[in-house]
């Protein structure tokens, strides 16, 4: 892991110096990097000059409040820059620059993605997001009529409608389980799930959260595929690839022309994360989580449907108001108040989706309190 001084060095070097900051911005970030080094994360989550030092590396429209990072999250300036880089290179004469210099570089980027996850770099592939990821495993495992495959009702819709497409065309069976919200725990999600396999059962989906433009802040349309060594030659490609390739990894990276800028910059991505430390960053996320659904579950008619269990949940949650329209409240937040938050409206549940990152500002979080107790007292606005 980068040391906090290697990590700041680095972000300078590569011009991501903070214009908010003045002269003195080196001085006070090694100064924070020095006061956090052997503190545990939960309590640098708390740290709100540290934070300073991160919130300042992005380029923000702080007029609005973005809670809605469980989407799409911006990337920090380092990245953005590193990105815009490439692509002025790529277009110099992308027939050399982008296939032959910058496009080998992906392998450079698959050992540290792997190292930063644990594993082989010959077990991941770099795709355009986390759904093509999925879809490539889901639309590439060989299956029969009748097979089934066990997932749950909450599941990311778009992998729902994968298996579903599956099943209209090749009569494979999809069963969806359901699960209270919040669930009572994580043996209660196994017990379900182990109750609903069958002899027939072929595969047992779940989704788990990384995307690398969300909680990586690495550029947007970008994402990885894990598959273990054994099972690759097994898994079809989405984009056709030839034979020899049906061992390889890389037979999932075959989509065709592409901009290398984009995969190329997961690497400042990689660094701006190892510099502040996977713990860290996961500790602040629970704490800004806490702070705002604490204060909320106090009120009336409010249900946090998160459980607070760390190994449940981290920085995306969500709450839910009885009697309130979620539709109308998250226009409301965001036509009044010019706050971002996610309408989840499901056949089991609807609920407001709460997602930070480590730009957010504890009075952003407080500000989304007041907004909600103001709401909840008052009403929403005619």
């Amino acid at each position: 892991m980068l040391t906090r001084r290697r990590f700041l060095e680095t972000m300078l070097a590569a011009g991501a110096g903070i214009p908010a900051l003045k002269d003195d911005g080196l001085e006070r970030l090694l100064g924070l990097a020095r006061r956090v080094d052997g503190r545990l994360p939960a309590d640098v989550a708390r740290d709100e000059d540290f934070w300073l030092g991160i919130q300042q590396a992005f380029t923000l429209d702080r007029t609005l409040i973005n809670l809605n990072n469980g989407g799409v999250s911006p990337s920090p300036r380092v990245v953005q820059e590193a990105m815009r880089r490439y692509l002025e290179y790529s277009n110099t004469a992308p027939v050399y620059t982008m296939w032959q210099v910058l496009e080998p570089e992906i392998e450079s980027v698959r050992r540290r993605l792997a190292a930063s996850f644990g594993c082989d770099p010959e077990e991941m592939a770099i795709t355009r997001n986390a759904s093509e990821a999925l879809e490539i495993v889901q639309l590439g495992l060989p299956l029969e009529r009748g097979d089934e495959v066990l997932t749950t009702t909450q599941d990311y819709p778009r992998m729902l409608t994968t298996w579903h497409q599956r099943e209209r065309r090749e009569g494979i069976v999809v069963k969806e389980i359901s699960f209270p919200v919040p669930p009572p725990s994580q043996d209660d999600l196994g017990d379900r799930i182990e109750r609903a396999i069958t002899p027939k059962t072929k595969v047992i989906h779940f989704c788990h959260i990384t995307s690398l433009h969300k909680w990586l802040l690495a550029p947007h349309g970008t994402g990885f595929l894990y598959v273990r060594k054994a099972k690759i030659e097994r898994v079809w490609p989405m984009m056709a690839a030839p034979p020899e390739m049906n061992a390889n990894v890389r037979k999932f990276e075959e989509i065709g022309t592409h901009p290398a800028a984009n995969h190329n910059a997961i690497a400042e991505a990689l660094t701006f994360h190892e510099g502040i430390g996977p713990e860290r960053k996961a500790a602040r996320l629970r704490y800004l989580f806490q702070r705002w659904a604490k204060r909320l579950e106090k009120l009336p008619k409010v249900k946090i449907l998160t459980p607070y269990d760390p190994a449940q949940s981290c920085g995306l949650a969500s709450v839910a108001v009885e009697g309130v329209d979620v539709n109308k409240l998250v226009a409301s937040l965001w036509d009044k108040y010019r706050i971002i938050v996610t309408p989840i409206v499901h056949k089991e549940f609807s609920c407001l989706r709460v997602t930070p990152n480590v730009y957010t500002t504890t009075a952003e979080i407080d500000r989304f309190g007041d907004v909600m107790e103001e709401v909840i007292r008052k009403g929403l606005p005619a």
